[in-house]
């Protein structure tokens, strides 16, 4: 490239349509760097391949950190979100007046008012989630590798850890086969962000039938390989977990009503995972199931902080649509197989 020193990220266009861009970072490196790009091209809608009112939200660079959504009696919904500014130029007017015109285009006559307002500690406090989480939720947090899963859980298949310090020198080797999910590099990336594990080089591959194989060269922050085996069977029972079930999801009843619940783990950087909200509401129109309210919180579990996501289902006459084929739709969507 001729450029050693300078900061610089380069997209190259791919010759033939439908085949991939190729994104080039030249940048210092650091602890959590593959994390932090998986989650920015993650951000984006991006899929790496080799080597609605959400949706705008996301366009404009919007990070949507809770949302509050309730169904007034009269039939309108009022929508309210809480979002930080990747661009951090929210307090601007004009930043203002682009999210406004954004949400009316795409909105149209069906938006009735909009306001883009800083919110205040006495706000957030009487917005915040419930702190109670049921049972049924609870219960799907492994953080362990369970010698049996619950029957009806919802996982990837096919998945293998394996760590090596034969092969390398200076180097533990971390050998990876699972199914290929959305964000599959973030989950892998982040897992080892969170054990401060730099990786010094990776291969990954797309196989038949969706499977990857992916290796990853890795060494401790000071420099050396993992050498206990402690730690070994920790990181890999972590990464085998992570790669089992990237997200948890269920379908509760919440008294008369229906709950979907929705979590997946949050960075110990206090970063979450991008477009889950998104994804979760495209699943639940592609199922023609309309939201009668929503909550996005975060709940210490075990040693860990989760994201929440709890949805109560507008059943109308009727929940038409059996819970298990909800729980698998919006699975499927999450993980990128719709």
């Amino acid at each position: 490239m001729g450029i050693l020193y300078d900061d610089v990220v380069i997209i190259s266009q791919s010759d033939k349509e439908g085949d991939p861009c190729v994104i080039t970072v030249n940048c210092p490196d650091k602890t959590g760097l593959g994390c932090d790009l998986c989650r920015i091209i993650l951000f984006f809608g991006l899929s790496i391949v080799r080597g609605d009112v959400t949706a705008v939200l996301c366009e404009l660079e919007l990070t949507i950190e809770k949302v509050k959504i309730s169904t007034t009696p009269d039939g309108k919904v009022m929508d309210l979100f809480f979002v930080t500014d990747t661009r951090e130029l929210l307090h601007t007017r004009k930043r203002k007046e682009d999210t406004y015109e954004h949400l009316k285009t795409i909105l149209g006559n069906a938006m009735i008012s909009c306001d883009v307002e800083m919110v205040g500690t006495e706000i957030t406090a009487c917005s915040q989630a419930s702190s109670f989480l049921p049972s049924a939720i609870i219960d799907m947090f492994h953080l362990d590798m369970p010698v049996e899963l619950p029957s009806g859980s919802l996982t990837s298949s096919n998945v293998s850890v394996t760590i090596d310090n034969s092969l390398s020198p200076g180097h533990t080797l971390v050998q990876i086969v699972c199914q290929d999910h959305k964000g599959l590099l973030y989950d892998i990336m982040r897992t080892l962000k969170d054990y401060n594990i730099q990786v010094s080089y990776g291969r990954f591959s797309r196989r038949q039938r969706g499977n990857c194989e992916i290796d990853l060269f890795i060494m401790q922050a000071d420099g050396k390989k993992i050498v206990d085996p402690s730690k070994q069977n920790g990181l890999s029972s972590r990464l085998w977990m992570e790669l089992l079930q990237p997200f948890r999801v269920t379908v509760i009843s919440r008294g008369p009503d229906t709950e979907l619940l929705v979590a997946n783990p949050v960075e110990l950087s206090g970063k979450g995972r991008p477009l889950v909200f998104h994804d979760i509401t495209l699943a639940l129109k592609m199922l023609d199931i309309c939201i009668f309210s929503a909550e996005i919180g975060r709940h210490m579990i075990g040693d860990r902080e989760w994201e929440v996501y709890r949805v109560l289902l507008d059943e109308g006459d009727g929940l038409s649509v059996p819970r298990n084929k909800i729980e698998e739709g919006v699975w499927k969507l999450l993980m990128g197989w719709e």
